[in-house]
């Protein structure tokens, strides 16, 4: 596969990106899985960087799993959306797109090996487990024929489309770095995606992951909160590149997770009940300006293990 570029330099970035048509790929999954929340619990080890969880005791698993299972009622509307058990030795299995993902062979490429399963590399030990799933990884090799590339061995973080949020559609990745995805983590998640260009950045203090601050819907518009971000300049290229369809949110939507918010078709943005309370009327009508329906599904027993909407989705492409 030919490498593509990852910088942090955000004019060569942008120079790269504005040049790459929407041939890469599907802009949106075929398909979607779930992980029921059937071991749901407060996570001490990914409480200690994830600002967004709350206490033990406000935690309701029987709430959470209702709420799982109207997740995946609501989301089938929009693609087959099939759902895997729980176990509880992994109470964040819930969020499995932190730990598997999916990508389309370049079909401009003769002789590529199928699509590809990928593989990440958790942070905490209590999410390194779920890698170790052999009945995802079987689903996938045994009865899709996906090819698999397993990065959860070796000793850099990568978070997958949590740390790495990605325009399908033109092969562009958008990487922030924290604890839970470093450098080296983000290059090989560019290169197992085989991304045309990746930018890097700083996500600001205490925030953990990208898909919390930003999203990208359907290659044609961006959710992004500004001060999610190290570095003013990163929004700015970013918003330039998605203009006029580049939605800034505020921090107290970002707070509601309106940033955790995931194109499953052309026309639909999904994200938390929650969520979509806290848009504004004008960021409400900028989607609605770019040719999104906003529909939302109450899930605050899962937004308290400190993720909403977007997390619980693994895309099939």
């Amino acid at each position: 596969m030919p490498a593509g570029v990852i910088t942090r330099d955000c004019a060569e970035f942008l120079r790269i990106a504005r040049a790459s048509t929407t041939d890469f790929g599907p802009a949106t999954a075929k398909a979607a899985f779930l992980v029921a929340p059937d071991g749901f619990a407060h996570a001490a080890q990914s409480a200690s960087d994830n600002r967004y969880m709350a206490e033990a005791e406000a935690f309701d698993a029987a709430r959470a799993s209702r709420q799982h299972r109207d997740l995946q009622r609501a989301l089938s509307a929009s693609v087959p959306t099939l759902c895997f058990p729980g176990a509880p030795d992994t109470p964040d299995a819930l969020f499995p797109n932190n730990v598997f993902a999916t990508a389309r062979t370049d079909a401009r490429v003769p002789g590529q090996a199928p699509p590809r399963l990928i593989v990440g590399r958790m942070r905490h030990p209590v999410r390194q487990r779920e890698a170790g799933r052999a009945d995802i990884r079987g689903f996938f090799r045994d009865t899709l024929g996906y090819a698999e590339i397993d990065l959860s061995d070796q000793p850099h973080p990568c978070e997958l489309t949590g740390a790495l949020v990605i325009d399908r559609a033109r092969g562009l990745g958008f990487c922030g770095l924290s604890e839970r995805c470093d450098e080296a983590g983000a290059a090989l998640m560019h290169e197992a995606f085989g991304l045309r260009a990746t930018l890097l950045f700083d996500l600001a203090p205490g925030e953990y992951h990208t898909n919390v601050v930003l999203a990208v819907l359907a290659g044609r518009a961006a959710l992004l909160c500004p001060d999610g971000f190290a570095d003013a300049a990163v929004v700015e290229a970013i918003a330039a590149l998605y203009a006029p369809n580049a939605v800034l949110l505020s921090s107290q939507e970002k707070q509601a997770f309106a940033g955790n918010a995931i194109a499953l078709s052309e026309d639909v943005v999904w994200m938390s009940e929650a969520a979509v309370a806290g848009l504004t009327p004008a960021n409400r009508s900028a989607l609605a300006g770019a040719g999104f329906a906003v529909r939302g599904v109450a899930l605050d027993a899962i937004e308290a293990a400190g993720g909403s909407l977007r997390c619980c989705v693994a895309e099939i492409y």
